[in-house]
C-alpha cells in the first residue's frame, strides 16, 4: 500500500470519527439544553453541571479519561468518539440553548393561547425555530470538531494525522507529511466554511 492510500484511509478514518461524533453529540446537546429549560429543579442542575463539566474538561483530557479509565474494555475509535461526542454535547448545548431562548416570546405565547402543553410547545414550536437560529454556530463547531479528530491519534486512532506521523517516523518527511495531511483537512473544512456562511446568509435573508 502506497503513502498516499495510508493517508487516503486515514482521512476516511477521521471522517468516520467525525460523523460518529456528530450522530451521538448533537443529539445529547439539543437533551442538555431542553433540560436547562426542565421545570425541574435538580434535572437544570444536572444539565448544568454536566455541561460545566464538559466544557471545562480538555478535549485531549477527556478523550485519555474514556480510553484508560472506564471499566470496560472499548476500541481506540470507540473511545475517541465517545470523548468527543461529550465535549460536543456540552458545548453545542449552550449553542443550542441560545437558540431556544432566541425563539420570539410571542410564539411562545400564542402557543400557550392555543392550549398546547409545555411539552408540546416546546418539542413544536420552540425546538423547530431555535434549531434554525442556531444552525450556522453548530456548522462551525462541527468544522471545529472535525479539526479537533486529530487528537485522537493520541489513543492510536489510526486518523490522518497518526498516518502522517507513522510514515513521517520511518522516512523523515515531517514537514511534507503533515503539510499534505494539512491540505487534506482544508479539503474538507474550506467548502464546509463556505456552505455555512452561505446557510448563514440565506437564513438572516429569510428571517
Amino acid at each position: 500500500m502506497t503513502y498516499q492510500q495510508e493517508l487516503v484511509n486515514g482521512l476516511g478514518v477521521s471522517i468516520s470519527l467525525a460523523l460518529l461524533t456528530f450522530a451521538l453529540g448533537l443529539p445529547g446537546g439539543l437533551l442538555l439544553a431542553v433540560a436547562s429549560f426542565n421545570r425541574a429543579k435538580a434535572v437544570r442542575i444536572l444539565a448544568v453541571v454536566f455541561v460545566e463539566v464538559g466544557r471545562g474538561t480538555p478535549a485531549l483530557v477527556m478523550l485519555q479519561l474514556v480510553y484508560y479509565g472506564l471499566p470496560v474494555t472499548l476500541t481506540a475509535f470507540l473511545s475517541a468518539a465517545i470523548a468527543l461526542s461529550l465535549t460536543t454535547a456540552a458545548y453545542t448545548s449552550e449553542i443550542i440553548r441560545g437558540g431556544l431562548r432566541g425563539v420570539p416570546a410571542g410564539e411562545i405565547e400564542a402557543a400557550d393561547a392555543l392550549g398546547l402543553r409545555a411539552f408540546h410547545t416546546m418539542r413544536d414550536v420552540v425546538v423547530p425555530q431555535g434549531l434554525r437560529i442556531a444552525l450556522p454556530p453548530l456548522l462551525g463547531f462541527c468544522i471545529i470538531m472535525f479539526q479537533a479528530t486529530t487528537l485522537a491519534f493520541t489513543i492510536a486512532v489510526p486518523e490522518l494525522m497518526a498516518q502522517a506521523k507513522s510514515i513521517a517516523s520511518s522516512n523523515f518527511h515531517y514537514f511534507n507529511l503533515f503539510l499534505i495531511a494539512g491540505l487534506l483537512y482544508a479539503l474538507i473544512t474550506i467548502p464546509a466554511s463556505i456552505f455555512t456562511d452561505r446557510v448563514a446568509d440565506k437564513l438572516a435573508r429569510h428571517t
